[in-house]
């Protein structure tokens, strides 16, 4: 049976995902840089970031979890894909089935992987003082990694989007001072937001990842960072909504005037949160702006459309979606909002 198809679909920008890259690609100088595509590629879609990516040029790529590196399938000859996460006793089969490489972030993982697969490549994350995953310095210096093959020692900054923060210079001296005492074929510190940094903490790899789907990852970005993600949503219903009528649950809004309202197919199922609600978010009918009004609610969001006349049942209006504003809109994280959007979308490649 053919299926329906989707009243939601996300307009993915191709030429805007490389140019973004590219640009990462330009501020990491000397350094390669590759892609962070976990969380299904930032809820794109990681095969279809990675093969874009890979024609593009980057060769570098980061999931989260053996069970995305799966998702991903067999990739093309001279692409290196890691996966940040680890080993765990439970992944240990998948990871002898994949060419990926394990990041070891602790003792055990180490004494895990030299038992499972002595002699072949690894990467390993260093904890520089975000105190998430990674082994200590100390641990690195320690003896515990002889005998590894490294491919890349990794760490990762937690500041780097605030410039002037003390803890980034603290993380790039540890960093150095491990690097200097544990061989890899590459070091790797910087993301999105540490590559605004410069280049002295490019190292040989730097892994974007917000940034390459249109999130503002630092103060200086602005300006070069192309928008990717552009949702829409379909009109199921146009209502001309009297004086005084309620909108949606609660009815918390009434109309000032006579209002011709559109009922969209999306709601915080979708990750169009309830924070949008009570006229924060709009939607776009070309350059006119059709504010949110009430509630947003499971899968369903009425906008006013009185100043668009010609919209009716089944066109399409554009979710406004920029990152940055909508993140300072709601509070809540560009990361967030892009990594919220659900499955419910057609997700079109332009």
């Amino acid at each position: 049976m053919t299926a329906p198809d989707l009243p939601l679909r996300l307009d993915l920008d191709t030429a805007a995902l490389v140019a973004n890259w590219r640009w990462f690609a330009e501020a990491s100088g000397r350094a390669l840089c590759g892609a962070a595509v976990k969380a299904d590629g930032y809820g794109l879609g990681a095969r279809e970031v990675v093969r874009r990516l890979a024609e593009a040029g980057c060769r570098d790529f980061f999931v989260a979890t053996w069970a995305e590196a799966a998702a991903l399938g067999p990739l093309p000859d001279g692409l290196s894909l890691s996966v940040l996460h680890g080993l765990r006793e439970a992944d240990v089969p998948a990871a002898i089935a994949s060419s990926a490489r394990p990041v070891l972030n602790s003792a055990a993982m180490v004494a895990r992987w030299k038992a499972t697969a002595p002699g072949r490549a690894c990467d390993v994350m260093i904890d520089t003082g975000m105190n998430r995953l990674g082994l200590s310095p100390e641990e690195a210096r320690s003896g515990v990694l002889d005998g590894l093959e490294i491919d890349t020692l990794l760490s990762h900054l937690a500041c780097a989007d605030e410039p002037g923060h003390p803890m980034n210079e603290q993380q790039l001296f540890t960093f150095r001072s491990v690097k200097a005492a544990v061989p890899a074929r590459r070091y790797s510190l910087a993301n999105s937001a540490g590559i605004c940094l410069g280049q002295r903490y490019a190292f040989g790899l730097t892994r974007p990842g917000l940034g390459l789907y249109g999130g503002i990852p630092a103060p200086g970005a602005e300006g070069y960072i192309r928008k990717v993600v552009r949702p829409h949503a379909q009109i199921l219903q146009i209502r001309i909504v009297p004086q005084g009528g309620a909108v949606g649950y609660g009815a918390i809004y009434t109309t000032p005037a006579a209002a011709r309202v559109a009922i969209l197919n999306i709601g915080y199922a979708d990750g169009y949160l309830r924070a949008f609600g009570e006229g924060r978010g709009q939607a776009l009918a070309g350059d006119v702006a059709c504010p949110v009004l009430g509630r947003v609610s499971m899968d369903l969001l009425a906008v006013d459309v009185t100043s668009a006349p010609d919209l009716a049942e089944g066109d399409w209006l554009e979710i406004a979606y920029d990152l940055p504003s909508v993140s300072a809109v709601t509070g809540l994280s560009q990361y967030e909002l892009l990594t919220s959007l659900g499955r419910r979308y057609q997700r079109c490649w332009l």
